[in-house]
């Protein structure tokens, strides 16, 4: 231990003994720790030794005055000293890890591998977790993304047809192909009469969207009832085949509802003979059926065929035959009556309820309902009932027409659906902005108070789109076809026939569902009541020849 002791101190670093202190080496646990290691490390001690003296002796060089070969000697031995300084960490460095891993260090090995492979696998399994993760919410931003996309563009379509149908409804002039005094005529004969087409489009989506809310509501109200059953309903007449002469505030958009049978009853057609008509009509039947029979029986309705008076009453609602029928026919006023108290329960739980105020009109056959907008924008819609005949597209009509007006009990035989898909089968065959829907306006405006029937008009048309290729209704044609029209008119007011369109009619179009004996029937004249007055025919033809004189030299 004596070789570690200094021999010679500089007074600068001599550490003073006080007082009560030994000046000898003392004995003391650490020092004994220290001799200890130094015995058992001898290199690290050695290597601490030089450490010292190096330090000593640069010490001292800085303490005299360098000069000269002074400075080469102070680098060498801060040389040395960092070299041996590196080298004493090493040494510690092996000298720990020697201690600490010299024990078990088999176990510690194969602990710290089993350690790694339960991190590693740990690890894996997270990964896996978090990629799994991601991948479900990859997959659910990708899916939410999709449905934004394709709800965007449906907006986008929906507002493109919007746009189209519009377009269609105002029926642009083709300048390209006109010769310049037929687009003078044009333009003159269309300022003439007003024909700024309405936005028919938009109007008709307002009124489908609030008769299917409102027959859904009214489903859920009356399903534990005997009421008739309502069908989705269809769109039909002048606004709907989108040629309506008037202009929009005046514009009846008209909904036919049909009308099913409920549980327990059947409707019966049975031709009326009670009266004259012109027009075909029938009286609707209505029968109890009995239920007991059925393959899936209601055990919460009763039979009304087999079931007493008292328990009906007692247990079950009344029949149709004693809410909505004179004896044993339906009743159309009844009908209406319970249909428009049916719209004025049902009105708050709409949504247009909050964008439009209603108010029911009145008439004594049908449903008619105003809607007002806070824009001051309005619609009219004519709500008609209606039982199909069959399959076809014929159906019975509870609403009598101007000229005549049976009993509640008798139903009018209504065409108007046929002639609603006449007119679309044409729209899908005709050629791009075909003029027969704005010649159908104009002849329309033309005669308005001539006299004649608008649907004598249209029965007109109608005959010459089957007569004339679809194709040389282009708008080019439109003089043409107008003065075709009015020309198929006059020689039917001369001859006093005007030959129904559904009736006997070899060129009907095949999409067009008829009944079997409307084709084996002979054709109705629908100027039968000219043909039998005479002086009314006449009236009918003077009237005629002025309007003609008034459409081509009038201006």
């Amino acid at each position: 231990m004596g070789s570690f002791t200094s021999t010679r101190t500089p007074k600068a670093f001599s550490v003073p003994h006080t007082k009560g202190c030994h000046k000898g080496p003392q004995s003391t646990p650490i020092s004994a720790e220290i001799s200890a290691k130094r015995e058992k490390h001898p290199g690290i001690c050695i290597i601490q030794f030089y450490v010292h003296q190096c330090f000593r002796g640069a010490l001292s060089c800085f303490v005299k005055e360098a000069s000269g070969d002074h400075s080469r000697v102070v680098g060498l031995h801060l040389a040395i000293m960092v070299i041996l300084l590196l080298f004493w960490l090493v040494q510690w460095i092996c000298y720990y890890i020697k201690v600490y891993l010299d024990k078990d260090l088999s176990q510690r090995t194969g602990t710290l591998k089993e350690f790694v492979c339960r991190t590693v696998e740990q690890c894996v399994r997270s990964w896996r977790a978090m990629l799994w993760a991601a991948l479900q919410q990859w997959l659910f931003w990708a899916i939410a993304g999709t449905l934004v996309l394709l709800l965007a563009h449906c907006w986008r379509l929906r507002k493109r047809i919007s746009v189209v149908d519009n377009r269609r409804d105002s029926e642009r002039e083709e300048s390209e192909e006109e010769l310049p005094t037929e687009k003078n005529m044009i333009w003159i004969i269309s300022r003439h009469y007003q024909l700024s087409v309405p936005k028919l489009a938009s109007g008709r989506r307002v009124v489908e969207e609030l008769l299917s809310d409102l027959l859904q509501v009214s489903h859920s109200l009356f399903s534990d009832s005997f009421f008739p059953v309502l069908q989705p309903a269809i769109g039909v007449g002048s606004a709907f085949e989108g040629w309506s002469h008037h202009k929009e505030k005046d514009v009846v958009y008209c909904m036919f509802v049909p009308l099913k049978p409920p549980h327990g009853h059947a409707f019966l057609l049975e031709p009326d003979t009670m009266g004259e008509m012109s027009q075909r009509s029938m009286r609707i039947r209505v029968e109890l059926v009995c239920t007991c029979t059925r393959k899936q029986p209601d055990r919460n309705m009763l039979c009304f065929l087999h079931h007493s008076e008292e328990e009906l009453k007692r247990n079950q609602m009344a029949s149709l035959l004693h809410t909505l029928c004179t004896g044993p026919y339906l009743d159309g006023e009844k009908i209406a009556l319970w249909f428009q108290t049916v719209v004025i329960s049902a009105w708050s739980m709409l949504p247009q309820s909050c964008h439009y105020s209603m108010k029911v009109l009145p008439s004594c056959r049908s449903c008619k309902v105003k809607l007002m907008k806070a824009s001051g924008r309005s619609f009219i819609v004519e709500i008609v009932f209606s039982v199909q005949q069959g399959d076809s597209d014929i159906f019975l009509s509870s609403q009598p027409t101007e000229a005549q007006f049976p009993p509640s009990t008798t139903w009018l035989e209504s065409y108007a659906v046929a002639e609603a898909k006449f007119f679309r089968q044409v729209a899908m065959q005709a050629p791009p902005h075909s003029c027969h829907l704005k010649c159908l306006r104009l002849c329309a405006r033309i005669l308005e108070d001539s006299g004649l029937s608008i649907y004598a008009l249209k029965t007109s048309v109608m005959h010459l789109l089957t007569l004339i290729p679809l194709s040389e209704w282009q708008h080019k044609y439109f003089l043409m076809r107008v003065d075709d029209t009015l020309n198929y008119l006059r020689c039917c007011l001369e001859e006093a026939r005007l030959k129904h369109f559904f009736f006997g009619n070899e060129d009907m179009p095949e999409e067009i569902s008829l009944p079997p004996a409307f084709q084996e029937a002979q054709p109705l004249n629908l100027f039968q009541h000219l043909a039998q007055n005479p002086a009314a025919q006449t009236e009918a033809l003077n009237k005629f020849y002025k309007f003609e004189c008034d459409l081509f030299f009038g201006f």
